[in-house]
This record gives C-alpha cells, structure tokens and sequence, in this order.
C-alpha cells in the first residue's frame, strides 16, 4: 500500500488569492511528506510501504468563452480558455511562481465568472524534485541502499515530461480534461533542476527580461556593469547575481525588508557594516558552469539576466527548454555573426527580422514549414535602443544596421564544403548574416510562446576574404561589444516600460491555446 499524506479534497474557489494559499498548503504537505520519509530512509528506518506525494492541481470548467469582446483595448493574449470544457493542469513550487499563479488566477475568474477548483493531482512528485535547494542526503547512500530507492519512492518519469503541449501534438484521452499550462509539473521541476546545473545559479534569481550571448567578452562588460549598478545608492536594481550564487547587494539598499521579485522568492542579502557600500553574500565556484547565468535584479523581478551559452545550437535550444519554464516576458540574442554582404563592415549590427533554420535542433519539434514571425514591439525596442545608444537617426542608422534575414546553420565550418550548397542556398534567402544560434532561440521562443528578438555584429566576413584575426578581433571587441550591450540593455528597458500586456503577442497563440500565458 504507497505512504501518503493526509489527503485534502478538492475544494472550490472565487477568490484567487485562497485558491493560491490552497495550493501552497497541498504542495507543502506533499513536499514535507517526501522530506522526512526520506530521512527516514537514509537513516535506515523501514518504510511502512511505497512512499507517494502528488501535485497539486487547479481546474476550471466552463460553458462560455473569453468574456471580453474582440473591440475590447484592454483584453489579453492570454489568461483564458479557447472553448468550453474542462481544463487542468498540475502545479509546482507555488513559492516561487506565487505572483505569476495568483495573475492566472485572477485572470481566469474574471474571463469566465466561474470557481476554480484546487486539489490534489494523480501525479506523484519525483523524490529528486523534493529536495531543498542544498539538500544532497541521498549522496551518503551505499550504493545498494541507492537501487532500493526506486522500489521506496517516486523517481523522475519522463512520460510526463514531454512538450506535446507546447509543441501542438497533445490530444486529451477521452474524459481526459484540456490542458491549462504549456508545462506540467514534472516537467517544471526538471527545468529548475538543469537551470541550477547549467547556469550555477538558483532560478529563484532569474529575471523576466534575458539577454542571450556566445562570447565571454559581454558576460565581462555585465559583471562590469553589475558591479557598477550596485555601487550607485540611487540604482534601480537591488542586487547583482553572479554563479553559485553569489549575491552583490546595492548600496544603501534595504534587501532586509525588500522583496526581491513579485515572481522571486530567494533569500535577501544582509546588509555589511557600511551602508553606503555594497555588500556581498556567497562563495564563487571552482569552476564556472556550463552556461553561467548572471542577474541584475529589480525588487519587482523586471530585471535582466543574461547568459553565456557558448558556441552553437544545442546549447541554445538547451538552455531555452528551461529557462521557458519560467514564463520570461522577452529573451534576446546579442552575438557575433558572419557577415554575407560585400557592403557591410566590421561592427555593423543586424537586425533579424527573418531566420533560415539549418540548425536542426528542433525539426522534430517545430517543422520547417512553420514560418518564425517578426515581433513588432521587440524589433521596434531593438531598432529605438540601437539609434539611442548610438546618436545615430535615418541614414546615418542605415549605414550601421542592416534588418533582414538571419541564417543560422549547425556547422560551423560551412564555407569549407567543396559544392559551395551552403552559400548558394544563403543567397537564395536573402541572408545578411549567418550565425550558430539565433534562429534556435528565435524558434523557441515561437514554440515556447516567450517574446523573442535578435540584434548581432558582423565580426568576420568569411565570402569577402576577410576572416577573423587576433588583432582585428581585439580592435573589434573593444570598439564594439559595450555599445552592443547597452544597446541589448536599453531595448529590454524600453520593453519594460511599455508593460507586458502589450508585450506578449497574439502572433504566438494557436487555435487552442492554454491559458496560462
């Protein structure tokens, strides 16, 4: 017989903050359960049978649609069901997406007039995702006592892990209820296990704005400039997030008594002995993590992260499967590209408005055919940062930043090929610049529904003879890396300021879309 917690029935909402606080009761009573069976079991002790928790769940059943009518300025790209029915979905860590839960929520009851229901889910939790953020009890295991976990407790299943749902492809059993959310439970609590691997940082640090880069040289100028923000009493960002999360707090800041995030729920820096100095919290690790993460935090969790990926489209569809999970408002692509026109010049900017997709990543999840819409406001944000930070407006803008299509390929020694295919079929689409990345964190954003831009700099131009050499390279990055950040910076400031409901585009929806956003 499994080991459950005391089961709390499902009950009936229409106040969102309630049916929140509900959730937060049967996830903490589900967690705390798995907690101490596993301390129990790594004590020694027997277990009194198959150890089992689930996620919570909410629900809403409805014979209407959307109540807002199509004429109405203020209605939403989200926050609604496409038809009647019965819709679910399973929730996770409602400490961390408490904000974002209570707006769905709210969203939900005001679109349709009817309860939400709040219970508890047939899905076990994996003991894995039960742990604390530092808790490793299972490493004092013998190695016997390790395989026996699998007969005591809930491992990771990843059938229930897929992206159908995003991807389109799910279709419900019969009597099965619609989906609510793009993710499932698992399928969360896996993305915030790989963020801490990949990133060295907790996600609780994550902001809803991302910068996205392949060369080291603009994680540099951010540290830089992170450390600058905190140094300035009067900064509207409140900490500074390095890996292993080390944590940089501003100077006079009141991070004691500070929320840092409405979507954040990490553990506020203390305050050094000097108030007008910043203060520092945690210890660097040996070694940087695959794809490092840094944050330049605001107390409403409307500040900017930016990561490392490194060289090529694996890392980027990699680190954009998790980091969706979060719901970001916007993520875009600052790197290096190739430049394919003979008019351009080193240190030019491009401005994607189009992507070729050689990469191949994620042909199986998002077909070829399936075309990847420019976003207004993101090019818009990205084209006004770009002529702010400059001084530059009509002409003179033009002869520094080309919009078009942006080709990115799998192979990063394309223009070796003897049959010369690849150029022949860049040139048939028009392309200005070729890169590793772009396109894959372009397509991801599509699927994924995440807001998405890109903005590179020509650094070599490898069909015109001029291929990248140590001094031209560094002549280059120091003219040209800390105005492209800025320029990255400025344009999710101006996303920022114009609000998200204007930000998420219904160019993302599909006919029957979920309606957490």
């Amino acid at each position: 017989m499994p080991h459950l917690p005391p089961f709390i029935a499902p009950t009936r909402f229409s106040d969102p903050a309630a049916a929140l606080a509900q959730v937060q009761l049967i996830y903490a009573n589900s967690i705390n359960h798995l907690r101490l069976a596993m301390q129990r079991f790594v004590a020694g002790t027997e277990l009194p049978g198959h150890v089992r928790a689930c996620y919570p769940f909410v629900r809403v059943q409805t014979d209407t649609v959307n109540r807002h009518t199509h004429a109405d300025a203020a209605c939403l790209s989200y926050g609604f069901v496409a038809s009647a029915g019965r819709f679910e979905t399973t929730l996770t860590r409602p400490d961390l997406f408490a904000h974002y839960l209570l707006e769905q929520f709210t969203l939900l009851l005001e679109n349709h007039g009817v309860e939400l229901e709040v219970g508890t889910s047939n899905q076990p939790i994996p003991v894995h995702f039960s742990f604390a953020e530092n808790d490793h009890v299972e490493g004092s295991l013998s190695p016997e006592r390790r395989q026996l976990m699998r007969d005591v407790f809930d491992l990771p299943d990843l059938a229930a892990m897929d992206d159908g749902i995003a991807n389109g492809t799910h279709v419900p059993r019969p009597g099965e209820p619609q989906p609510l959310s793009l993710f499932t439970a698992p399928r969360v609590d896996y993305s915030l296990q790989r963020l801490r691997h990949y990133t060295g940082t907790a996600p609780e640090h994550f902001q809803n704005f991302v910068l996205f880069t392949n060369y080291q040289f603009y994680i540099d100028e951010f540290i830089a400039l992170g450390h600058a923000q905190m140094a300035q009493a009067a900064s509207e960002y409140v900490a500074f997030v390095e890996p292993g999360n080390v944590v940089t707090s501003r100077a006079n800041s009141k991070l004691g008594s500070e929320k840092l995030g409405s979507d954040s729920n990490f553990a506020p820096a203390e305050l050094g002995s000097d108030p007008n100095f910043p203060s520092r919290t945690g210890t660097p690790p040996p070694r940087l993590p695959q794809m490092p993460a840094y944050h330049l935090v605001r107390a409403d969790g409307s500040g900017i992260s930016m990561v490392n990926i490194g060289v090529g489209p694996a890392n980027a569809k990699t680190i954009t499967d998790h980091i969706a999970v979060l719901r970001p408002h916007a993520w875009i692509m600052l790197g290096h590209c190739a430049g394919l026109r003979s008019t351009q010049q080193l240190g030019d900017f491009v401005l994607a408005h189009g992507y070729v997709r050689e990469d191949h990543v994620l042909d199986e999840e998002l077909p070829l055919w399936v075309p990847l819409p420019a976003l207004a406001e993101i090019q818009v944000a990205l084209a006004s940062a770009v002529s702010q930070v400059t001084q530059l407006k009509g002409s003179e803008l033009k002869s520094i930043m080309r919009t078009g299509t942006v080709a990115s390929t799998d192979n990063r020694n394309w223009e070796l090929l003897p049959d010369n295919g690849p150029q022949r079929r860049f040139s048939q689409s028009r392309a200005v610049a070729l890169d590793m990345e772009s396109a894959t964190i372009a397509a991801n954003g599509f699927r994924f529904r995440v807001p998405y831009g890109t903005l590179l700099c020509v650094s070599d131009k490898p069909l015109h003879g001029e291929i990248k050499l140590p001094g031209m390279a560094n002549h280059f990055y120091r003219e040209r890396v800390d105005q492209h950040l800025r320029i990255g910076i400025r344009a999710l400031e101006l996303l920022r300021a114009q609000g998200v409901a204007q930000l998420h585009s219904r160019k993302l929806r599909s006919f029957a879309e979920v309606a957490f956003q």
